[in-house]
This record gives C-alpha cells, structure tokens and sequence, in this order.
C-alpha cells in the first residue's frame, strides 16, 4: 500500500494547478488530504475519480473555507469514521479514518497556532485531546498510519533555522515535547527512520523566496504504529510537486 499525505491549501486552487495529473501519476493506493477548504460539492470530483480514486470521503469544518480533510482510495475500505464524534472539535473538520482490513489510515489537520496566542493555548489543549484519543483508538485499532500535516517541526533537522524561530509556533519546546511523546506512545516517522540526511522540508513560506532557497519547515508527516514498522519499505516528499505552498509526504507499506 502506497498513501500520499498533502496539505493542498485549498483543494480547488490545487486541482487549477495540476493536482488531478499528479493524482494520476503518483500510483498511490490511498490519498490523505488537508485543508481542503472545501465541500465535496465544490469540488469537481470528476477529475479525481479519473485519476482512479472511485472511493472519497469528506469531512468538512464549519466554517466556508477553512481546514477540512479528505480521504481518497482505489479500494473501498471496509469502514470510514467521519470526524472525533466530538462536536466541541468536529467543527473544524481535521480528521478521518478509513479500516481496511487490520490497518487504519487516518488524514489529520492538526491546529496551527500561528495567528496568535488564542489558537495556540487551543493547539495545546486540541493536542492533549488527539493524544488522548489515539490512545483510546490504539485499543480496538492498533495499526494505525496517521498522515497529515501536524504543524510541529520536531527536531532542529527539520526546520532551515532552528535558532531563529525557537520562539514560533510550530518549533515550541512544548510543541516538540507533545510530539516526542506521540511518538514514544508508540509511532515511528517513516520518513526520518530511513532519511537522517538534512535539508529536507514539508512546507514553505511564500515570502522571501523561501521555497527556491530550501528554507522550509517539515511539518507533515506519516506516522506509522511500531506494530507496522517492519512494514514500512520506503518514505519520501516530494519538493517539486508545486500545488500548494506544502509538497506531498508519502509511505510505502509492504
């Protein structure tokens, strides 16, 4: 199984730019989206069944334009939940998961912060919730993939300058310490287990040239669960798919 995770920033500015070819092309078995920004019925789905993906599901936030994920497969999965089943947290649309036989994939927008310390005090708080809650999901599902964008660079490797953003959001010691022990709960970065090299990024600011100069922030990641971890064959991103100020991040299970 082949899952490719993107923030698209929008899923109609994407497919304007190509996404549907990319679609096509990327001989992925599963798609993972974030921040859509979208309903299904916006959207020209067309181009997405085209490409292959006859199976889509949505969750949407509230709010027009904003957040959302989306799941798209080749294979109709055997179940689909919509969201937390948590109204205080549905509401913005950041997660879904698709069961197909004893592993679960799960597209997740995690909060960001950056606009300011009201959202980060809710990114902390949603954080505690998320963990909380795949804690409760490992017990009846413990095979779990979860792709997204998780808005936390994790260690310095993973942002162009460690020292000049220690105080953003998204590089926090607090951010990072959540993060360390997500993964100590019992996940592993399929994309790190393997790359150790530097220089390797997710996301770009559009100001400053920041993506021609490679200063970038990895954010989004596959996190595959320590019972799969034998199974991961190869990971990788994707820096010159140029749909959406992030770039495709994708696992390859065996």
């Amino acid at each position: 199984m082949k899952i490719i995770s993107y923030n698209v920033n929008g899923i109609r500015s994407a497919l304007s730019k190509g996404l549907a070819d990319f679609l096509q092309s990327s001989n992925a078995d599963v798609f993972c989206l974030q921040e859509t920004k979208a309903l299904e019925s916006q959207v020209e789905t067309y181009l997405i069944e085209v490409a292959g993906f006859k199976h889509r599901y949505w969750v949407s936030a509230e709010k027009k334009g904003y957040s959302g994920v989306a799941l798209f497969s080749k294979k109709k999965p055997d179940y689909v939940e919509f969201g937390f089943g948590n109204p205080i947290y549905d509401n913005e649309g950041r997660i879904i998961r698709a069961d197909f036989g004893s592993t679960s994939v799960i597209s997740v927008y995690i909060p960001s912060g950056s606009s300011g310390e009201t959202r980060q005090a809710f990114k902390m708080v949603w954080l505690d919730f998320f963990l909380d809650y795949i804690n409760q999901l490992k017990a009846q599902r413990p095979n779990l993939i979860i792709c997204g964008d998780y808005n936390i660079c994790h260690y310095p490797i993973d942002i162009h300058d460690p020292k000049g953003n220690k105080d953003s959001s998204g590089f926090l010691p607090e951010e990072r310490e959540w993060l360390t022990r997500f993964v100590e709960s019992g996940f592993t970065d399929s994309f790190r287990s393997l790359h150790p090299e530097p220089h390797n990024y997710s996301w770009w600011s559009y100001r400053a040239n920041a993506r021609n100069n490679n200063k970038g922030w990895r954010i989004d990641y596959c996190m595959v669960a320590n019972s799969l971890q034998s199974q991961i064959k190869e990971a990788g991103i994707m820096p010159n798919e140029k749909h959406s100020d992030h770039c495709p991040v994708w696992v390859h299970m065996g």
